[in-house]
C-alpha cells in the first residue's frame, strides 16, 4: 500500500475538465496526446506510477486541489494510443508549477492534511440509501440515463457515494466540490444538494443566466 511518505513532492499532472478521481475509486483514461503518451512513458518508469488529475481553474489555472492516481492497468491501442485505469491514492494540495523540458506540466504538492485518504474505507452513519435511491432514479430518468440498479443498491457506502459522484453528469466546478468534500458524509450531502438542485431546474437557470 502506498503511503503518503513514499510519494513525490513533484507529480506530473493532468488538467481535465470534467474528469473526477477520488480516493480508492477507478477512473478510465483514454491517452494519445504525444505529451501524454511521454508522460505515461516517464510515468512508469517510477515506483509510485503517480499521476495527478486536477481541475483547469479558467484558461490556464488550476485549482488548488487535485487526487493522484497510481496506473494500475494499460493496453495499447493498434494506432499507438493507450487506455489506462488510474487507482485513486491521496488528494493533494496544489503548491506550485515546476518549469522544466518536460512536454507535460508538472508540480510541487503536498499531501498534507489528507492522511484520511490513505486510510481504510470510509463509512457514512448518516446514509439514507432509500432515500438516496428514490432521489437517483427520478434524476437519471430525467436525464435519460441508465444504470445497473442492483449494482448500486448492493454497494458498499464509500464505492456507491464515490462511484455516483464521478459517474453523474455534473459541472466541473460541482466535481471540483465533491473533490473536495472533507468526508464521505460531506460528499453524499453535497451530491444530494446538487441532484436536487438540477431536478428543480438548476441546470435551466444556469442555461438562462448564460
Amino acid at each position: 500500500m502506498v503511503k503518503p511518505t513514499n510519494l513525490p513532492d513533484v507529480i506530473p499532472i493532468f488538467p481535465l475538465p470534467g474528469a473526477l478521481l477520488l480516493p480508492r475509486a477507478r477512473l478510465p483514461l483514454h491517452l494519445f496526446e504525444p505529451r501524454y503518451l511521454a508522460m505515461l512513458d516517464d510515468v512508469m518508469k517510477t515506483e509510485h506510477r503517480a499521476i495527478g488529475m486536477i481541475q483547469p481553474n479558467g484558461e490556464d489555472r488550476l485549482h488548488s486541489i487535485g487526487c493522484a492516481g497510481r496506473v494500475t492497468a494499460m493496453s495499447e491501442t493498434e494506432d499507438g494510443r493507450y487506455m489506462i485505469t488510474l487507482s485513486g491514492m491521496s488528494r493533494f494540495r496544489l503548491r506550485e508549477e515546476v518549469e522544466g523540458f518536460s512536454p507535460y506540466r508538472r508540480a510541487k504538492v503536498d499531501w498534507t492534511g489528507f492522511e484520511a485518504d490513505f486510510g481504510e474505507e470510509e463509512t457514512d452513519p448518516g446514509l439514507d440509501r432509500d432515500g438516496l435511491m428514490d432521489l437517483l432514479e427520478r434524476f437519471f430518468e430525467d436525464r435519460g440515463l441508465s444504470t445497473d440498479w442492483d449494482g448500486i443498491k448492493e454497494a458498499e457506502p464509500e464505492l456507491l457515494i464515490n462511484s455516483l459522484s464521478m459517474l453523474c453528469p455534473f459541472e466541473p466546478e460541482e466535481r471540483q466540490a465533491l473533490l473536495e468534500a472533507p468526508s464521505l458524509s460531506t460528499r453524499r450531502e453535497t451530491l444530494v444538494t446538487l441532484i436536487e438542485y438540477a431536478l428543480h431546474g438548476g441546470d435551466d437557470e444556469r442555461r438562462i443566466m448564460q
